[in-house]
């Protein structure tokens, strides 16, 4: 399966940005400073892009786990772990050019191992949900671990998130970097075949982040590959994201169930509080009584991302107002799931010291549907050896 094509975004603006990324990276191809606090102002200039590593925590097995801080010439830096290749910190500038970590996350190794809803995480071999953890290949039905009520979730019970995976850092083309692998052997958390799997983040001179996923199997298998990342763009640990404007580019969606797997039909967002086809505050109809949205307490949902071809497309942005920060998410993944933190509780104590409540922060995990090798309907998410499973998808901050 290969999931990434060229074409040209639709408006001109997106497609220079994204022509401009893809030469980075590919000529980026192949610890840390503290970070800033927020609303600090980081020091303009410094250089070009850099790379530092740091030793962040012991797993009770022995197994030593790095915090990569990549830096930008502008003074954006964003920190990786080689746990679960999780992005713990994202530091950009508001529209003042005070910057904060806009990401939330832990400070300390033991709160990922025991407490993480996530934060940051590849997610995979199979990001989002499979229902009741059984899925059918050439004939063959797969049991897997379910560990979200009667469904599988993003891997199972030891999925990417929680395996230490090898880093490579590089600074080529004004761009900082980091190259993560894994090997998930035949069996793993019940997949078929051995699945080695590469992603690539770079941090561009233009404060984006591409992260550039590959996979390669020796059995057929199926794979849905993502990063979890919540966002907060006043700065994580800073009220609730019900305030920020967001806009989706689709217009369908897959409707779900009360355990939250998609029924297989494709919807219409059109006369729905779902709909964000225009800019909306994510709290203005969070309360609805529509079915769709009581099922998760909030929005939990794969959106069909309307396209005109395979390649790189703008998939939303997210606009935080009292901040000017702007989030774009670019993919050339056919859905996003975007998630209002519906889940959190308040008993989460987060990199700034701060307790994270309830809708203290929303994902946009660009993907493959949930549910996907359990509906014919849904483009498939097979794997078969010989061919490589490509995905490219780019966060892109600004303010205004």
């Amino acid at each position: 399966m290969s999931s990434s094509t060229r074409s040209t975004p639709a408006r001109l603006v997106l497609a220079v940005r994204v022509a401009l990324v893809a030469v980075l990276a590919l000529a980026a191809s192949l610890v840390a400073a503290p970070p800033a606090a927020a609303g600090a102002t980081a020091a303009s200039g410094g250089g070009g892009p850099s790379v530092t590593r740091k030793h962040f925590g012991t797993l009770s097995d022995g197994t030593k786990v790095d915090v990569y801080t990549l830096r930008n010439a502008r003074g954006m830096r964003v920190r990786i772990l080689t746990y679960g290749g999780i992005i713990q910190s994202i530091e950009v500038p508001d529209a003042a050019g005070r910057y904060a970590n806009v990401t939330l996350g832990f400070d300390n190794l033991s709160d990922y191992v025991k407490k993480s809803p996530y934060f940051g995480a590849i997610v995979g071999r199979y990001a989002n949900r499979i229902a009741k953890g059984r899925f059918t290949l050439d004939g063959r039905t797969y049991r897997l671990a379910t560990n979200d009520g009667p469904n599988h979730l993003h891997g199972g019970v030891k999925g990417f998130d929680k395996r230490v995976w090898a880093a490579s850092p590089f600074e080529r083309g004004g761009s900082a970097g980091l190259a993560l692998t894994y090997t998930s052997r035949n069996g793993e958390e019940h997949y078929p075949g051995t699945l080695r799997v590469r992603v690539v983040y770079t941090l561009t001179p233009g404060n984006e982040i591409r992260m550039d996923y590959r996979a390669t199997t020796t059995r057929p298998t199926i794979v849905n590959l993502t990063n979890h990342a919540y966002f907060n763009l006043r700065g994580e640990g800073n009220g609730t994201i019900l305030g920020h404007r967001m806009q989706i580019n689709a217009s369908r969606y897959t409707p779900v169930g009360k355990t939250l797997i998609p029924t297989g039909k494709i919807a219409r967002l059109a006369g729905t509080p779902l709909d964000f086809r225009r800019p909306t505050a994510i709290g203005a109809r969070i309360g609805s009584k529509n079915q769709q949205i009581t099922f998760g307490g909030g929005y939990d949902h794969n959106y069909v991302l309307d396209r005109g071809g395979h390649g790189l497309t703008l998939a939303a942005k997210v606009v935080e107002p009292s901040s000017g920060r702007v989030l774009e998410v670019v993919t050339d993944q056919p859905g996003v799931q975007f998630y209002s933190g519906n889940f959190l509780d308040g008993t989460l104590r987060g990199t700034g010291g701060r307790l994270y409540p309830k809708r203290s922060g929303f994902t946009l995990e660009s993907q493959h549907y949930p549910d996907s090798p359990n509906h014919g309907n849904f483009p498939s998410t097979v794997l078969r050896p010989g061919d490589v499973y490509r995905t490219t998808t780019i966060y892109a901050f600004s303010t205004r």
